[in-house]
């Protein structure tokens, strides 16, 4: 599979482009705010529906504008397929594939298998449980459906009982008969993606740990560690125990939803312990993780998009990955940078066809 054609209307600061892409790969490269990200971000909503960058759609619309719109022409298994994000202000996203409108995004998730390797990743590594959560929840999603359908019936119950929560707050009643309803359904849910959860795990932990390795050349030891309250009992029982604190706060406090990876360097938090190298392998690694697992799990090759990354390695790891890229198990790579000198002598290196665009 690869992007053979990306057009762009009205996205962020482009008017009108197109770009006809090589197979292997297509690096763009020009100063700081002239769209580079912008063109990888483009990629990554033809994947996902969505920006890795900016949450809020409509804020993808240029400036002054009144839609945008994504087009993405692939070759996938030899045949070409078409697809389409847009969206007008005030109204819904819609996303297509062959002109044909998706009922619901879900069923999208998977088609278009992409890695994001970026500065924005140390959100990862600084901020709360929920970016580490969704990264989980990204990776197995992208190749098992029932886990994204479990998972959003587990969000839309979690939703349900917040609200209920609420309106016995306001009201001053209480009904636990209703409330065990929601119980029951957010156990079946939860205790599937635990289970998943926990073997997505057992795969992915030695892949991560081998992809650090070869980064960092063995001079220290990661682990991933799975913080997860549905270790210590089912997720009923916690439910009933935290129903005073529940009805204090009015919101549900325990649950898969406050599931959490914990990122370790020699035993100690990576966010305290590790220096900024040390990070920034532990990011790189953890997303070339990410493509292997999804390549097995998918036997497709993910995209992999690198953005900005070769001005944040130093050259020793920058050559571990031209090297990683050069294995046959990596398909189309898009690239971002601000050197062209620099970004032309790594890529000569992975002795790939290889095109530059100059933005």
């Amino acid at each position: 599979m690869h992007l053979k054609k990306l057009s762009l209307l009205n996205f962020k600061n482009f008017d009108s482009q197109t770009f006809d892409f090589q197979e292997k790969i297509n690096c763009f490269v020009g100063n700081n705010g002239v769209g580079k990200t912008n063109v990888l971000d483009a990629i990554y909503y033809l994947s996902f529906g969505k920006s890795y960058f900016n949450p809020i759609a409509s804020q993808n619309i240029k400036h002054g504008q009144e839609f945008f719109m994504v087009e993405g022409e692939y070759d996938i298994n030899e045949r070409i397929e078409t697809f389409v994000c847009s969206l007008k202000r005030g109204s819904k996203k819609v996303i297509k594939r062959n002109d044909k409108e998706y009922e619901k995004f879900s069923e999208h998730i998977g088609h278009l298998p992409l890695v994001i390797i970026s500065p924005a990743d140390r959100d990862l590594i600084v901020e709360g449980s929920d970016v580490r959560r969704k990264f989980i929840d990204s990776v197995i999603s992208q190749s098992d459906k029932l886990y994204l359908k479990t998972l959003i019936n587990y969000n839309k119950v979690l939703q349900q009982r917040n609200a209920l929560l609420k309106y016995f707050a306001a009201n001053r009643t209480f009904d636990a008969l209703n409330l065990n309803v929601y119980n029951e359904q957010l156990e079946q849910y939860g205790t599937i993606i635990h289970q998943k959860r926990t073997s997505f795990l057992e795969v992915f932990t030695p892949i991560f740990e081998e992809r650090y390795k070869m980064i960092s050349n063995e001079k220290e030891s990661v682990k991933l560690v799975y913080k997860t309250q549905l270790d210590a009992a089912k997720l009923t029982e916690l439910l009933v125990q935290s129903l005073d604190k529940d009805r204090m706060l009015q919101y549900t406090t325990v649950g898969i939803h406050k599931d959490d990876l914990a990122f370790e360097i020699d035993e100690f938090p990576i966010k305290k312990f590790g220096s900024q190298g040390q990070q920034k392998s532990f990011l790189v690694a953890l997303k070339l993780a990410q493509f292997e697992f999804i390549r097995r799990q998918s036997n497709k090759k993910p995209i992999l998009l690198l953005d900005d990354i070769f001005d944040k390695l130093d050259d020793t790891r920058v050559a571990q990955i031209v090297a990683l890229v050069n294995e046959d198990n990596f398909g189309q790579l898009f690239i971002s940078d601000t050197h062209e000198e620099r970004t032309e002598e790594v890529v000569k290196r992975t002795n790939q066809p290889y095109q530059i665009f100059t933005l």
